[in-house]
């Protein structure tokens, strides 16, 4: 039986870093620990700085120049958030694609220009994309791309990193570490609302509760998630998205074909790290709803909400996968859900 949510007074601390408003949030207790929560906070501008790809001083930013040119070696945080990535897009058969920048890149240039991209621009844009093109060195800690840039046509481009669909994930996660290493066992952190992770229990709840927003509304959550223990991402093209000819064209591209992905509202993952919730929650919505279920079926330790496009009615039909029944609470009559239960 599902529990409802119920509201308890919180510790809360904020900042702003990768460009939005990070929180930790801990229930009342010794005043300590808020100074935990800012040593937890303390380490996510330090990792934006590693990671950004906005920051021409960054270290990503710097293999992204040379990398094609020979091997770099890689600071001990870019080491792991790489390995991690290349491995997620290794699983997910490359829907989650670390080096899908040239492609973003392609698209916000022809945004600009008010078109569309080529056949031909996206094909020769493909040929520098694909974790396939990385090799990486484990044991020296070094990467390099394979093949620098497409000198096919008038624009070339290059391999390039983008770590922006698994940062945030990979950031909360540090800060998490940062609170457990201190003796805080309860807790919710939480960077730009869609990437969070929930430790322990809030109160006397059996997880930290999280609203999901609705997909077809600005405003108002269609579910309550409590989140124990868990990483949690949502990903969807409800908010970021331009329009072309009359058509909608949204703003997660396919790195597998160089198209926006279509199919789904939105997907929200949970899976044991932030990290891995981040970067798959993208993934499954590339996958389409489908082969985000198959896969899921096939990873419990995995559970999700793919919520599909529905162009006949303002209800919504989630399909829950791997989530017990009792972990998620549905709002309102205009919620009709699927569920796959977990193995037992």
């Amino acid at each position: 039986m599902s529990t409802t949510p119920t509201s308890y007074h919180t510790l809360r601390l904020e900042t702003r870093a990768m460009g939005c408003v990070w929180a930790a949030i801990l229930n009342p207790g010794a005043a300590n620990e808020l100074m935990h929560a800012s040593s937890a906070l303390n380490v996510v501008s330090p990792l934006e700085r590693k990671m950004s790809t906005f920051r021409a001083d960054s270290d990503l930013s710097r293999i992204n120049r040379t990398a094609g040119v020979s091997p770099q070696a890689v600071d001990d945080d870019l080491f792991v958030v790489l390995q991690q990535s290349l491995r997620l897009a290794g699983e997910t058969g490359g829907a989650f694609d670390p080096t899908s920048r040239p492609l973003s890149l392609l698209w916000r240039r022809c945004r600009d220009e008010q078109r569309i991209p080529t056949g031909e621009e996206i094909a020769r844009t493909l040929l520098v994309t694909g974790h396939n093109k990385v090799i990486f060195n484990a044991a020296a800690r070094t990467v390099q791309f394979q093949l620098a840039s497409s000198d096919k046509g008038t624009e070339s481009a290059r391999t390039e990193f983008d770590l922006g669909g698994i940062g945030k994930g990979f950031a909360i996660d540090r800060a998490a570490r940062v609170l457990r290493d201190c003796g805080v066992a309860d807790f919710l952190i939480h960077g730009g609302y869609s990437s969070v992770y929930g430790a322990g229990v809030h109160c006397d709840q059996p997880g930290w509760p999280v609203g999901l927003k609705n997909p077809l509304l600005e405003q108002g959550d269609y579910a309550t998630l409590f989140l124990k223990d868990q990483g949690l991402s949502t990903s969807g093209a409800n908010v970021q998205f331009f329009r072309h000819a009359g058509r909608r064209y949204g703003h997660i591209l396919d790195p597998r074909t160089g198209w926006p992905a279509e199919g789904l509202l939105s997907v929200t993952v949970l899976a044991p790290t932030g990290a891995e919730a981040d970067a798959l929650s993208t993934a499954l919505y590339v996958m389409g709803h489908a082969a985000a279920l198959a896969w899921c079926e096939q990873h419990p330790e995995i559970g999700a909400i793919l919520v599909p496009s529905s162009m006949s009615s303002r209800v919504l039909n989630p399909t829950v996968v791997g989530i017990p029944r009792e972990q998620l609470v549905f709002q309102g009559e205009d919620v009709a859900p699927d569920w796959h239960l977990p193995r037992q």
